[in-house]
């Protein structure tokens, strides 16, 4: 291999520092001995880190400036889709994360851990030490929760999660409405999800809360851990059948970080398979296809793709009912300025959403299928549509956003060439499954119900989008198809389990190649039921433990 720069040497070379590699490189470097290697494509997520992006990395720690860096390349890859058969034809654009934090330091900051039956379906799964009882105790590790500790949630942990500071008087209307609807108010975190209540943040003292806050700050001094940014990896290196480092690009120069003891990828739904079909782990009829030796053949690695598509529902509310439209610009919008640097309250600590129901598409189900997420605002659709740009409506709204928890449908992540600098193909494939179609509809009309109550009729003027025309079935899924999106939360793609399908096994060893593991969202075998920052988070966590009880037991 041509070496053109420093090689490098540690214990552990870990790959992407998002959700799941801030959390190793906190956990693995705590006993002081272990080291770490930290790769990051991104730069530093500190405002004053990284020359000529000072506001992009400001607007990071602002709860609300994931509105502005959801679609900056500088903090952002800005993937696109293949054209979507089932919903239009049209290609899609995933933001993630290409910063410190990853994309905890550009999401919604909205915690939902999903439930129970979510990890119990995962052992059922064939991934032994999985299940809701395995998992709950990470959940609660990594946990400070606001209001202290009690049967459910932990403190103490490094992810600091609280309830809103602001609670909108239009979002108030909406859970009394779901109420009036049949919802019952309760922790959506806790046993049972079905319900109301409003979205839990991580959010610290007005700012937000990342996973680079709350895990890579602390341990980002010890002389064990080395943090490289701007570091793009571009293959895995395979000796012997073992993964023996990373082969990286940085400051223009090919770089090499040697593994002592393992590499563990945590580039994400999209960058981990890309990774390792890179590497030469993968489908082999597609690895030959583009000139890579075949290291070992995993039908899996890029496969099982999952992600929740959102449709939402738009209402104009009466004249003179407050919206964060108006509170969105002009003199409202200095005073939210102000109100926020003297209180770190407000406007600009708002979340993606404020007020979170789970609900059953039919009767019959033993758990939810259906998550809204609301907000008393309305998105320009003509902005969007022209300029790509989310700016509110300047009259006032509401939106109702419903996806399905579970989808059936699968798509896929496949390299299309040999170089790390090309993207990936990426196929989404929603709505090709028939009860995907049912579900989502049926949701579009529980948000219909709900905005009916008693508590939002009074303040609703009208129906905007889809609008009184979509009046049956046929209209509102001709709706769906042409108006949904991601809502940010692909899976799956290198599958946990034990099946010909299966690209790491329950200890996220990655099948056929030593050394070799997974840590992120991509080794999900399905999707949870809900936003999965949270169960990220949990599962490095837990990762953590398994990696450190290996070396122990190698040590012995």
């Amino acid at each position: 291999m041509e070496r053109e720069g420093e090689e490098l040497a540690a214990d552990y070379v870990i790959v992407g520092a998002g959700s799941a590699g801030c959390v190793l490189a906190n956990r693995l470097t705590a006993d002081g001995k272990s080291r770490v290697i930290l790769l990051e494509a991104g730069g530093d997520d500190r405002p004053g880190k990284e020359p000529g992006q000072f506001t992009v990395n400001l607007n990071i720690h602002i709860p609300v400036g994931y509105a502005s860096n959801l679609k900056d390349p500088r903090v952002n890859w800005l993937y696109r889709t293949e054209p979507d058969p089932e919903t239009g034809g049209r290609e899609h654009v995933w933001p993630r994360g290409k910063v410190l934090g990853g994309s905890s330091s550009i999401n919604g900051l909205l915690y939902v851990r999903g439930q129970r039956a979510d990890y119990d379906g995962w052992r059922q799964l064939g991934c032994e030490g999985w299940s809701a009882d395995d998992v709950a105790p990470y959940f609660r590790r990594s946990e400070d929760r606001l209001g202290g500790e009690d049967a459910v949630h932990g403190a103490g942990g490094p992810l600091h999660v609280s309830d809103p500071t602001t609670k909108h008087p239009v979002s108030v209307a909406v859970i009394e409405a779901c109420r009036q609807w049949g919802l019952t108010h309760r922790d959506i975190n806790g046993p049972e999800q079905e319900g109301v209540d409003w979205f839990q943040l991580t959010v610290k003292d007005g700012r937000r809360w990342s996973a680079a806050s709350a895990y890579l700050n602390p341990a980002r001094k010890r002389p064990n851990l080395r943090i490289v940014t701007h570091a793009h990896a571009e293959r895995i290196v395979i000796e012997g059948g073992r993964a023996a480092g990373v082969r990286f690009r940085c400051g223009g120069k090919q770089q090499m970080a040697r593994a002592r003891g393992e590499v563990i990828v945590c580039a994400g739904s999209i960058g981990s398979p890309q990774l390792l079909q890179l590497s030469g782990v993968g489908p082999s009829a597609l690895l030959t296809q583009h000139g890579i030796d075949v290291a070992v053949d995993l039908r899996g690695v890029g496969e099982n793709l999952q992600d929740h598509y959102v449709v939402g529902e738009q209402f104009r509310l009466r004249r003179g009912v407050p919206s964060i439209n108006a509170q969105s610009r002009g003199m409202a919008l200095g005073r939210e300025i102000l109100r926020y640097l003297v209180s770190r309250t407000g406007l600009l600590t708002l979340s993606a959403a404020h007020v979170a129901a789970f609900t059953r598409s039919r009767e019959g189900l033993a758990a939810p299928d259906l998550q809204f997420h609301i907000l008393p605002a309305t998105l320009d659709g003509e902005a969007l549509a022209t300029r790509g740009a989310m700016e509110l409506e300047r009259e006032p709204g509401l939106t109702l956003a419903v996806c399905q928890l579970r989808p059936e449908s699968r798509g896929w992540v496949r390299i299309r060439s040999a170089s790390a600098e090309d993207y990936p193909a990426i196929l989404a494939n929603y709505l090709t499954d028939p009860l995907d179609r049912k579900t989502i509809v049926a949701g579009l009309k529980q948000g219909r119900a709900i905005a009916a109550q008693p508590a939002l009729a009074t303040l609703i003027e009208r129906e905007t989008i889809p609008g009184a025309d979509a009046a049956d079935d046929a209209a509102l899924l001709h709706f769906a198809r042409l108006a949904g999106a991601t809502i940010y939360h692909p899976v799956g793609t290198c599958a946990m389990g034990h099946g010909r399908s299966a690209v790491v096994d329950p200890a996220l060893r990655v099948h056929g190649i030593a050394g070799l593991r997974v840590v992120d969202a991509s080794i999900m075998p399905r999707l949870t039921s809900g936003n999965t920052n949270a169960p990220t988070i949990m599962i490095a966590e837990k990762a953590s433990d398994m990696i450190l009880a290996d070396r122990r037991r190698a040590a012995a």
